[in-house]
This record gives C-alpha cells, sequence and structure tokens, in this order.
C-alpha cells in the first residue's frame, strides 16, 4: 500500500500481515517455517541452512529446505541431487526431490536441464517463483521446512517475509567490522515484519589447529555475543573453519557431516 510505515499497531487499515499469506496446497502440511538469511553473499548461508536440516533430520524429525535464492541455488549440489529433476504429479503440482536421509528439497536447478544457465528474471517473476515453490510443491507432512534466501533486503525476503507463515529467522553472518550494520539490517527488516530472531550464526569465526588444539581467528575478533546482545538474539553459534566440511558439501555429502559441526547447532535446531 502506497504511504505504508509498515507500523501495522498504529495503522487503521485492515491490510495486515495476515493478508499477504500464501495458502499451502491441500497436500502440503508444513508444521513449522525457518527462514535463513544473511546481510550479504558469501557467508555460508546456504551451509548453515543445510546443515540445520541434516540435524533435524538426525533429530528424528521430517526436515524440508525450500531454496529461495532463485539466481543462485545451491542447495541441490550440497545435498548431491543436483542431477535429479522434480516431476509435475498432475500438470499442477510438483513433487521435491528427497535426499539419501529423506530430506525434501526444492530448487529451481531442480527444474532446469542446465545449472550453469543464468537466470535473468526481474523481482516479480524471482518472487512469484518462491510462492509457488510454497504453494505447488506436494510437501507432505513436514515437522520444519528451512528457507534459504538470498542475502540483502531485496524482493525475494520481502516476499518469503510476507508470504510464508516464518517461525523465526535465523541470521548467519562473518566475524568482519561491518557485522554489526549487516545484521541490523536483517534483524530490523524481521522486527518490521514482526517475526523473531532465533539466533545469530557466525560462520568462519576461527580455525582450530588440529595438532595443539589452539584457536586463531584468521578473519578479526569475535563480535557475536556483542552483537547478539545489542539486537537481543537470543542463541549464538560460532562454526570454526573447516576445510574437510568445505570438502563435503562440494561433494553432495553434507548429510555426512561430522556430529560435532551438526550438534553445535542443535539449540536452534530445537
Amino acid at each position: 500500500m502506497a504511504g505504508c510505515n509498515h507500523d501495522c499497531e498504529s495503522c487503521s487499515s485492515k491490510c495486515g500481515k495476515e493478508s499477504f499469506l500464501v495458502a499451502q496446497n491441500e497436500l502440503s502440511n508444513i508444521k513449522r517455517v525457518i527462514g535463513v538469511v544473511s546481510g550479504k553473499g558469501g557467508v555460508g548461508k546456504s551451509l548453515v541452512t543445510s546443515l540445520l536440516a541434516v540435524g533435524a533430520a538426525r533429530g528424528g524429525k521430517k526436515a524440508a529446505v525450500l531454496d529461495a535464492d532463485i539466481t543462485g541455488p545451491s542447495i541441490p549440489r550440497s545435498f548431491g541431487v543436483s542431477r535429479e529433476r522434480a516431476e509435475s504429479m498432475d500438470g499442477r503440482l510438483i513433487l521435491p526431490v528427497k535426499t539419501r536421509t529423506g530430506i525434501e528439497i526444492m530448487s529451481l536447478n531442480l527444474l532446469i536441464d542446465d545449472e550453469s544457465k543464468p537466470v535473468i528474471w526481474r523481482g516479480p517473476i524471482l518472487a512469484g517463483t518462491v510462492k509457488q515453490f510454497w504453494s505447488d510443491v506436494v510437501w507432505g507432512d513436514v515437522d520444519c521446512m528451512f528457507v534459504d534466501m538470498p542475502p540483502g533486503t531485496g524482493d525475494v525476503p520481502l516476499t518469503v517475509f510476507q508470504s510464508l507463515p516464518l517461525d523465526g529467522i535465523i541470521v548467519v553472518t562473518s566475524p568482519q567490522e561491518l557485522v554489526s550494520m549487516i545484521v541490523a539490517k536483517a534483524v530490523n527488516m524481521a522486527k518490521m515484519m514482526d517475526i523473531p530472531v532465533i539466533g545469530l550464526v557466525e560462520n568462519m569465526s576461527y580455525y582450530q589447529c588440529p595438532d595443539c588444539g589452539r584457536r586463531a581467528e584468521i578473519f578479526g575478533k569475535s563480535r557475536a555475543e556483542e552483537t547478539a546482545k545489542e539486537f537481543g538474539i537470543p542463541k549464538v553459534v560460532r562454526l570454526p573453519i573447516r576445510p574437510d566440511l568445505a570438502r563435503t558439501v562440494d561433494e553432495g555429502l553434507v548429510e555426512d557431516a561430522d556430529e560435532e559441526i551438526v550438534k553445535s547447532l542443535e539449540e536452534l535446531i530445537k
């Protein structure tokens, strides 16, 4: 609405958040929806999304990942399903691809023939695609869906915030000087949309020597705790630099990630 200040409590209009929500189809029953966001790219947001889904699945939950990063989808490759294709059920609804451990995935790369082709679409088409991934995919019974969003606060994150019934978001960042400002953008957007921030994940927080156990903060001193306190974020997770984990993901074996790294995200998964 023109002139909207996003402060629904002081507004007399009846155009609140609920009116923008997109309904699930009759064959889907998604209980919890968690968005994974970042203020900028390259901080490991898709990695964290994948690990959260793996952790939920290992905990006995039916997990799913909606890859809303339409122009840079990487979730299928992380799970080793990039060569598979989502199939149509009845010409209208689409069946998601299942991974080895039963995690359901929907991504644009599962619908196109060549994943290397760029997606040159304008904002409304990108936003419409994300809505269709929610409404036109037969998700079935899902305990927790993780939505991997593109970085920033543009059309697609706004669409997810308004159209999907988010129970909260997890912010992913890295230990750099601008972290406070970058986190502020994501947190303030969530507050404007009345969506709680569940936790902050500082990826590439440190490197731990496998021989002596000494930690080195290669990308600068961590400000995760300080930043979380500043914005009232209840949970903080610091993930180390792990070359072996990077190789695991590159090989499409994120479901084989070792228990230590997955367990570090346990509090967020709960």
